[in-house]
């Protein structure tokens, strides 16, 4: 019998492993894999440029809507304790029923100090334990320095002596205890100023690396897509490129005067704002040594020393601004002028209590006639103000315009990018849809 062959035929099993291989290999897939590598590229690009962008805006509006207002404030404070920590001296010189005007002042700088610890406290993050504790400090003493005052006070009125050993102790409280809180706080929080300012005066390199990338990522797809396809430009992609090529354009310019600014804002306003506000400090601290060493009836060796420290330091830092040709003022030159006034002031001062006419001395420290202590100190301290206002002004300036250049790049920075990834996903799929 012979064998019938069957009439099926076995087929050769398919390998698919070199179907897949191959398919991989394919050119819609190489497209493909190039044209999601551009796309992931661009969305990259997009969340690290508006993530730096809209960081950097939102640091510099929180620089102008918290943190310099509250270093102003606590300039304040520390100011307005030491103007009434003088006042209470100056008040206690006149014996018996002070001057109206002095005891208002007194009593308004008490009020604006206290003022200005409510302001500090509700500009401070919930994290600031350090200023929250200093401002609590410095508010629980206040009544104790207040009450030492009108203990003296009450006492200098019925001549009795005991009055001025009241305001010795009252004045030692406020210059050893609360001032140094205050002058810690002050330095604290002008220190945030400049350091956001130093921060943000460097331009943000990885928004511009990426955009770089993205660039170059670009330039290397059309490269391939030309080898692949035979065709010189692909309309999407090129697009493409000079949109992201315009934002790059875009983000140096506007991180440049960002920057610009910012630095200006740091070298104009936040460092002369801070040697500025340091000699406003240092001439209270003179005019209170000055003052509080009357009330010793010939004056205090150790106030005497004190106060020729703090009027050498007023000098050296007005004379430190005056010869900076960014920060030099016709102001400047008067409130240099008036120090060497006051000091003149001063020595007429010493001169009669040497000889121990006493009531000239009162006149001299107290007197509002002209070249009298009382005279320069308040031009003086006016002179400061007014660069104080000024050095504010700027620095608040510059902080706005770095931030608002900023306002519109970050909504740019999504539509360009967005546009981009299309242009990209219409330009390939021109290719693709070619293989199908």
């Amino acid at each position: 019998m012979s064998q019938q062959s069957s009439a099926l035929t076995l087929r050769a099993p398919v390998d698919t492993r070199s179907e897949r291989s191959e398919f991989l290999r394919s050119t819609p897939v190489r497209l493909l894999t190039v044209g999601l590598l551009v796309v992931v590229t661009l969305v990259t690009t997009a969340l690290v440029t508006t993530l730096s962008v809209s960081d950097r805006q939102r640091t510099l509006e929180l620089l102008l809507a918290r943190t310099e207002p509250l270093s102003d404030a606590a300039q304040n404070l520390y100011v307005q304790l030491s103007v009434a920590d003088a006042t209470a001296a100056t008040a206690f010189l006149s014996g018996g029923l002070e001057p109206g005007d002095v005891r208002g002042r007194y009593t308004e700088s008490l009020g604006a100090a206290a003022g200005e610890v409510v302001r500090a406290s509700t500009g401070l993050a919930s994290d600031d334990a350090t200023s929250r504790m200093l401002l609590a400090t410095i508010s629980t003493n206040l009544p104790l320095y207040a009450g030492l005052i009108e203990t003296a006070r009450t006492n200098n009125r019925v001549g009795n002596p005991v009055g001025s050993a009241y305001l010795a102790e009252a004045s030692t409280l406020m210059q050893r205890t609360v001032l140094p809180w205050a002058e810690q706080l002050h330095a604290e929080k002008s220190g945030d100023v400049s350091d956001a300012q130093r921060q943000f005066a460097t331009p943000p390199w990885s928004a511009f690396l990426m955009l770089a990338v993205s660039v170059a990522v670009l330039i290397a797809a059309q490269v391939f897509l030309s080898r692949r396809t035979r065709r010189t430009v692909n309309v999407g992609f090129a697009g493409a490129t000079v949109g992201v090529v315009a934002l790059l354009g875009w983000m140096l310019v506007a991180g440049l005067i960002s920057s610009t600014a910012t630095d200006r804002a740091l070298v104009r306003g936040a460092e002369p704002l801070d040697l500025l506000t340091t000699s406003r400090i240092l001439a209270q601290q003179a005019r209170a040594d000055e003052t509080i060493g009357m009330t010793r009836r010939g004056g205090s060796l150790d106030y005497e020393q004190q106060y020729a420290d703090s009027v050498a330091g007023l000098a050296n830092t007005l004379d430190m601004l005056a010869h900076d040709d960014d920060t030099h003022s016709v102001r400047l030159d008067d409130a240099r002028a008036l120090v060497s006034l006051w000091s003149t002031s001063h020595d007429r001062m010493n001169a009669a209590l040497d000889v121990g006419d006493f009531d000239t001395a009162v006149d001299i420290a107290t007197g509002s006639a002209a070249g009298d202590s009382t005279d320069v100190f308040g031009r003086l301290d006016s002179s400061i103000v007014g660069e104080i206002d000024s050095a504010r002004l700027s620095l608040r300036d510059d902080v706005q315009r770095g931030a608002s250049v900023l306002s519109g790049l970050t909504v740019g920075t999504g539509i360009i990018c967005g546009l981009a990834v299309a242009a990209v996903a219409g330009g390939m799929w021109s290719r693709v849809r070619e293989y199908l």
